[in-house]
């Protein structure tokens, strides 16, 4: 299963959207000044999360958009799957696949593997929560707009 940008940067912009929840509606341009994307793009993709239900927003001077729901209840799976569909690594996996539509499936045997890849996938996707994207997994690495940068005292030499 290949993410294709649209997923990729729906999740970016979801988790700009997870910084921002209770502050109000953020404005996509902000967004994409922000993440450094599109903003026609960002425009595109902000439609199939809206319906989905994962995303509100308001027009106006002072409008932007906000997650539907807390960013702890929304998970990664769930903005995957309303951008790029289900998750089917190969079609003879697919929740729409009819048995016995495959005349190869009685003898093969690489079906289990995507099967298993399929659920791999998934599990993962649906076990991680926009909180957790935006604030870091536990024992991963604190995303870079979380590090406090330090001042670091300028040394001045004088020549002599």
């Amino acid at each position: 299963m290949k993410v294709t940008s649209r997923g990729h940067y729906g999740l970016r912009v979801m988790t700009q959207l997870a910084l921002a929840y209770g502050e109000g509606p953020l404005a996509l341009g902000e967004v994409a000044r922000r993440e450094r994307l599109s903003l026609a793009y960002l425009e595109q993709v902000i439609g199939p999360l809206r319906r989905a239900g994962l995303v509100e927003g308001t027009r106006g001077q002072h409008g932007g958009y906000w997650l539907a729901r807390s960013p702890d209840v929304i998970t990664v799976g769930e903005v995957i799957r309303a951008l790029e569909g289900p998750i089917v690594p190969v079609e003879c996996v697919a929740e729409s696949y009819v048995p016995g539509s495959c005349e190869r499936e009685p003898e093969c045997l690489s079906r289990s593997v995507w099967q298993r890849v399929r659920d791999s996938i998934a599990q993962v996707l649906d076990s991680m929560t926009l909180a957790d994207v935006a604030h870091g997994l536990p024992g991963e690495p604190v995303p870079l707009h979380f590090v406090p940068r330090r001042r670091v005292p300028i040394e001045v030499c004088a020549r002599t």
